[in-house]
């Protein structure tokens, strides 16, 4: 069931608690929103609110007349933790470089990008731009050798008692349920973690005793598997040992620049060094101990303050299971953006605040809720939809800039879904039966109906397992025809007399619905009110006996539809005329 948001959406509420917030801090500068990618593996929907929970708060202060920057933390310099599955070409050979830079792993076999994480933030900032989310992208690898960190280093090192002494509040207490409850959740759920900011909740602390919150990657092998051994305050030298090669060395800190704060510090370190005001978080980051929780008290010490940072929910995906196991299972927004416009998609990301969770239909559930989106644009377009769910509308419809490309004539997501499936790729097929669903207003090409209809047929080919799709019949049905009753047979005379006169969408509709009304003696106008139940019993038989004349089987495309495809003088021949 459709939800109607408040009066005051989340968004707006949002937008106002922060710019007040940024005006605090920062008076007349840009408002500073922020999300964290790994591109440790294919960014996922689950992922993706980690971006569109601030971009739609972001373009909402921009849509009030003020500056905005998203930010997009590239976690690029975090360690490879281990080798995702379904990768294609990438096997258990990948381990070898477990614990280097995820800019330092090679990329999947025919990529042509130089890395590993270079690859996957590839497939993610297209159809980021698709979606018509405006970033600022960061590469933390960027960040971190090229020595911009450097005094936010030397300063955790120099406070590196007082982070201790944060972290060790939390060192003793139980460890956060949420991950528990992450291994939990079905294979329909996709959590929040990979990809939230965060590629592990390291706080750097070891079994030697001394806290050093900055781990460098190896000299030798060019993991993070070391161990710092010593650090001088005054000279900034520092000593490490891998445990992976045995390889130790002594550095400046003032002028090395191979290694990272721990996550635990990095991040609250981010948000001083980049004034965030608003960054959300998955659920894993806020729980009790956790990286958000933690980070705001250890971001005083760079002297910064926490964002506002509500968590979000999970995503989940309906008809998961029927998807390929090329990319292991997980969709990302490449994969939604292949069957549902952008709008669609931002739609179900702007409709929810964040704490809800919601699903994203990769099964015959789009067509629900494309008919749900449709019916909101009507009410939007004729001034009867409330004033929350005009809002979700207007940023699903696109960002500040402007609204994004869309659909000439949206014809309902079902319909064009059906024509695809019924033609199979045949395009000139294809127009022929959108011309007659509407023949007073045909469109005159395909053009008018992209690009929902690529959106559509794209799922019929991707999504709908082969023995759901429609395959007309080549021949009648000689032996159902024969065995027939009187009454079967009448229903099926009553349809072939309607046929040309009834030959468009709508027609054909009040055809097929009518005839087992005439049948029982009323008007083929007769509303359900005005007809008994049994009605419906009718109406469902007829249209199981047509769906076996049709397409041998109980079910398929809505008849009009597929009466409509199949064509008026093939029709005829299976139905026996």
């Amino acid at each position: 069931m459709a939800q109607s948001t408040e009066t005051t959406d989340w968004v707006s509420r949002f937008a106002d608690e922060v710019i007040e917030e940024s005006e605090r801090r920062a008076p007349g500068k840009p408002v500073v929103v922020a999300s964290g990618l790994s591109p440790s593996g294919p960014i996922h929907l689950g992922n993706l609110r980690e971006v569109m929970t601030p971009h739609l708060v972001a373009d909402e202060i921009r849509r009030r007349g003020l500056q905005a920057r998203h930010l997009i933390s590239w976690d690029d310099y975090d360690r490879y933790r281990k080798v995702p599955a379904g990768i294609a070409g990438v096997d258990a050979s990948w381990a070898e470089h477990i614990g280097k830079p995820l800019t330092s792993v090679p990329a999947p076999p025919g990529s042509a990008h130089p890395n590993w994480a270079e690859h996957f933030k590839a497939a993610m900032v297209g159809p980021l731009a698709e979606l018509g989310v405006e970033f600022d992208g960061i590469s933390q690898t960027a960040q971190y050798t090229s020595g911009a960190y450097r005094e936010q280093i030397l300063h955790a090192m120099r406070r590196r008692g007082d982070v201790d002494a944060i972290l060790a509040q939390y060192r003793t207490k139980a460890k956060p349920a949420a991950k528990k409850q992450q291994k939990a959740v079905d294979e329909a759920e996709l959590e929040a973690e990979e990809g939230s900011g965060a590629a592990a909740e390291d706080d750097g602390s070891s079994a030697a005793g001394d806290y050093y919150p900055y781990k460098p990657y190896c000299g030798g092998c060019g993991k993070d598997l070391t161990v710092v051994t010593a650090y001088d305050d005054d000279s900034t030298e520092l000593t490490y040992a891998c445990t992976a090669c045995g390889f130790s060395e002594t550095v400046r800190l003032s002028e090395f620049d191979r290694g990272k704060l721990v996550w635990k510090v990095d991040w609250p370190m981010r948000w001083a060094y980049e004034g965030v005001v608003f960054e959300p978080s998955g659920v894993d980051h806020s729980s009790p101990g956790s990286s958000f929780q933690v980070g705001g008290q250890i971001v005083g010490i760079f002297g910064g303050e926490q964002p506002i940072g509500p968590m979000y929910a999970f995503v989940g995906i309906s008809g998961m299971a029927k998807m390929s196991s090329s990319r292991g299972g997980v969709p990302t927004p490449a994969d939604a953006l292949t069957i549902m416009e952008p709008q669609l998609l931002r739609w179900l990301y702007a409709r929810r605040r964040p704490n809800q969770s919601f699903k994203i239909a990769f099964d015959q559930e789009i067509q629900r809720l494309y008919d749900e989106w449709d019916k909101l644009a009507a009410k939007v377009a004729d001034g009867s939809a409330l004033p929350g769910d005009v809002a979700a509308y207007t940023r699903a419809a696109g960002p500040a800039a402007g609204e994004l490309p869309k659909t000439p004539r949206p014809l309902p997501y079902r319909t064009l879904a059906s024509v695809a499936d019924v033609t199979a790729g045949h395009q000139d097929q294809a127009l022929r039966i959108l011309t007659e669903l509407d023949p007073a207003d045909p469109p005159a090409s395909l053009d008018e109906v992209r690009p929902r209809y690529d959106r559509a047929e794209a799922w019929i080919n991707a999504h709908v397992p082969a023995d759901q799709r429609t395959v007309v019949r080549a021949e009648p049905d000689v032996e159902l025809l024969k065995s027939l009753d009187e009454a079967s047979q009448q229903s099926v005379r009553l349809l072939l007399d309607g046929l040309a006169a009834h030959w468009s969408l709508d027609g054909l509709t009040h055809l097929v619905y009518g005839v087992p009304k005439v049948q029982a003696g009323f008007s083929a106008d007769a509303t359900p009110k005005e007809l008994p139940p049994e009605i419906k019993t009718a109406q469902r038989t007829f249209f199981a006996l047509l769906y076996h004349l049709l397409v041998g089987r109980d079910t398929g495309p809505r008849l009009p539809t597929l009466l409509l495809a199949v064509g008026q003088e093939r029709v005829r021949a299976l139905l026996g005329e």
